[in-house]
């Protein structure tokens, strides 16, 4: 816990879950009475002391490019700050769940519900990115559903281009390589079409229950990622039709000129699936 009660003017009163570099409470906002998701991070445990400023400033400064994005489909950033080393974003508290469940084998969705939701997260990327704010690690664990009203809420905007193409003081890579796009791995400058070969993974991974690459070495991982063409998600699941085997194709793309250019064009080709009633 960042402090015995809590940090600035939220009280924390649990945790409610944990990454590689953040940990996230639920908390109390102490003049409103307001509870919010906190999510913190430890600039002074996870950067050395000679880059420590420099990631404080880029978090204040994606954080604040965070706080502008205002979609149905977007967990909104209400504050962010750092205090005694500790950098923090209070966002609204969803009461739900994150997707990181029906990426296993056992717990798929719907192949409906699935591209319902895929629809739904391009539709956030595409208003983030007409913002000029890339999201950078579109994966499970950043896609929250509300349990009571089924709403999808993309969260992670701003926390996660802290420390992109640099290492923590462990020498982790900051991300999670698999959902990563080619060119974030080889340390090319990531843009929107990466946020959208990243919804790519996440869309094979919840219909097959597992990502498209995959192996025990983080090397042969990242390998894979930049050169290997990517597996024919009917090779997984053959009932599915052609042409979302065709656009998750192309979303996986290693150049990111032959990827759908924008989460529109995405949103709207996976509706028009829906609506032929091709996906069973």
């Amino acid at each position: 816990m960042p402090a015995a009660t809590g940090i600035g003017r939220y009280e924390i009163e649990a945790e409610i879950g944990r990454g590689a570099t953040s940990v996230v409470y639920r908390a109390r906002e102490s003049r409103s009475g307001r509870q919010v998701a906190l999510k913190t991070l430890a600039l002074s445990r996870e950067f050395d002391a000679d880059a420590i400023g420099d990631a404080r400033r880029r978090f204040l400064r994606e954080a604040e490019a965070a706080r502008r994005l205002r979609h149905p489909a977007i967990v909104a950033v209400l504050d962010a700050g750092e205090e005694g080393g500790v950098a923090f974003l209070a966002m609204e508290l969803v009461a739900g769940h994150d997707l990181r469940r029906h990426v296993a084998p056992a717990h798929l969705l719907p192949v409906l519900q699935t591209l319902q939701i895929a629809a739904r997260i391009a539709d956030a990327l595409g208003y983030a990115h007409a913002q000029g704010v890339v999201q950078r690690v579109v994966k499970a664990a950043n896609v929250l559903i509300e349990a009571a009203s089924g709403r999808i809420g993309v969260t992670d905007f701003g926390i996660a281009r802290i420390g992109d193409a640099s290492h923590t003081r462990t020498g982790m890579l900051l991300g999670t390589p698999e959902c990563m796009a080619p060119e974030s791995l080889v340390g090319a400058r990531a843009d929107h079409r990466s946020d959208l070969y990243s919804l790519g993974v996440l869309l094979f991974q919840l219909l097959c229950g597992r990502p498209p690459f995959e192996a025990a070495a983080l090397g042969a991982l990242m390998r894979q990622v930049v050169n290997d063409p990517p597996p024919d998600l009917r090779g997984a699941r053959p009932e599915l039709p052609a042409a979302l085997a065709a656009l998750v194709a192309r979303l996986l793309a290693k150049d990111p000129a032959s990827r759908p250019q924008d989460g529109a064009t995405v949103a709207r080709a996976l509706r028009q699936i829906v609506a032929g009633s091709g996906a069973p």
